[in-house]
């Protein structure tokens, strides 16, 4: 479905956003580890946590959907039962690679599966972990999905140093340590977003500028009660409209501030973005607050390499308010953007070079310099949820306007994009 973007004159007002994506996954996740019922509040409305959703359904935990809320009534420790079917994990790399962890520690083999963007992702970097703790797998000579998860006796526990930045493989192997008493233990170089650890009280210790993580049954989950904060990385499309958009204020209200995510915010303040934060709180330790953002003029400052996997999935909104900012733009160190629902280094140039910029691509990043020529822009999706609100972020900044191919796929995260936008620009 091809969408149509006119330009917009003014961004104010508040907005709630639905709760964010990587927290949602783990309050369902947690809840159905749980025995008896926990309860969440303001969960995602996206598709990709519904994937997490029927298969923890799937897995025998009962749930009850309310307007503001959901009930689950987890199955307690190694209670899941086996399904009798694969398990779909949709377009969900989240879903795949924490529930992977969470059936390696169970009594049954299971089959998960996606949708073909998934299938095409890399599942190596949790098979090869899981595996040293004892799970076995079947799989494709890709080592993607599907897959098959035949667990042994009992899980490992294992030191394991990262090789890639990844909070979903950390939590895959944090979730699977939870099944042993003893100690297994995750180290990273680079920050990765912690909400595993924040929401399961995980022990973390900064030793030799090396972050180590570890889990063992002592923090098994117990039912709770979560508060899902805004979603951090939907609020940046609506943070750089109101950003670039004349005259404009914006307040997002209730949003994850979890230092892990916020570089994205980091990056604009720097550039000159007048952001603010007021009112923080905390819930299942994680900081949320009020966002406060007003028009600014932008200057492009170079961006730090050890916070690439902070911001990974924020780059491409983050190139839109890049491209309006005074000097090039540039991003490097960013090669594991290729691996997300699209090629994202590919997409971004493609788009950028449809509206007329001047790009130079690399291995691990992009260039890009010039101003816009294309007046009448169709900008393409690739079946992308973030590619396509951030071309549809620029369409709403181009004097005609523009147009967005596939934008259905915007509901993988936020299926409310198109109406958000019209409570914040009429």
């Amino acid at each position: 479905m091809k969408k149509k973007f006119e330009k917009v004159k003014k961004v104010n007002g508040e907005l709630n956003l639905a709760g964010d994506k990587s927290i949602s996954h783990r309050a369902v996740i947690f809840s159905a580890m749980a025995e008896g019922k926990s309860v969440i509040k303001n969960l995602s409305n996206g598709e990709d946590v519904k994937s997490t959703l029927k298969i923890m359904l799937d897995l025998g935990c009962k749930a009850v959907i309310g307007k503001d809320e959901i009930i689950i009534n987890g199955c307690g420790y190694k209670g899941f039962v086996k399904p009798n079917h694969p398990l779909d994990c949709g377009n969900s790399g989240t879903s795949a690679r924490l529930i992977a962890g969470l059936l390696a520690a169970q009594k049954f083999t299971t089959t998960l599966f996606g949708d073909e963007s998934l299938s095409k992702r890399p599942m190596k970097r949790v098979i090869d972990p899981l595996q040293k703790m004892g799970a076995e797998f079947e799989t494709n000579d890709r080592l993607t999905l599907p897959f098959t998860i035949i667990p042994k006796q009992a899980i490992n526990p294992i030191t394991y140093e990262m090789l890639v930045a990844s909070a979903q493989v950390k939590s895959s192997i944090l979730i699977a340590g939870l099944h042993s008493a003893d100690k297994t233990k995750v180290i990273e170089v680079e920050q990765t977003r912690n909400h595993t650890e924040k929401m399961l009280g995980l022990p973390v210790q900064l030793i030799d500028n090396k972050i180590y993580s570890s889990s063992n049954k002592k923090y098994y989950p117990q039912a709770n009660e979560y508060f899902v904060p805004g979603d951090i990385s939907s609020s940046a499309f609506h943070t750089v409209l109101a950003l670039l958009t004349p005259n404009s204020e914006l307040v997002i209200k209730d949003v994850s501030l979890n230092p892990t995510r916020t570089g994205f915010f980091d990056v604009l303040i720097k550039m000159g973005a007048d952001i603010s934060f007021e009112d923080i709180k905390v819930s299942s330790n994680e900081e949320y607050g009020n966002v406060v953002v007003r028009s600014s003029s932008l200057k492009n400052v170079p961006i730090d390499s050890k916070i690439i996997a902070n911001i990974i999935d924020e780059i491409p909104i983050l190139t839109i308010a890049g491209i309006f900012a005074e000097g090039d733009f540039e991003i490097s160190n960013a090669k594991e953007l290729r691996v997300k629902e699209s090629d994202r280094i590919k997409s971004i140039v493609n788009n950028l070079k449809i509206a007329g910029l001047e790009v130079e691509e690399s291995e691990d990043g992009f260039t890009v310099s010039g101003a816009i020529k294309n007046i009448n822009p169709v900008f393409e999706s690739f079946g992308d949820h973030r590619i396509a609100m951030s071309f549809a972020t620029l369409s709403m900044l181009l004097k005609n306007g523009g147009e967005v191919n596939e934008f259905e796929c915007v509901a993988i995260s936020n299926p409310m994009f198109e109406e958000q936008i019209l409570r914040i620009t009429k």
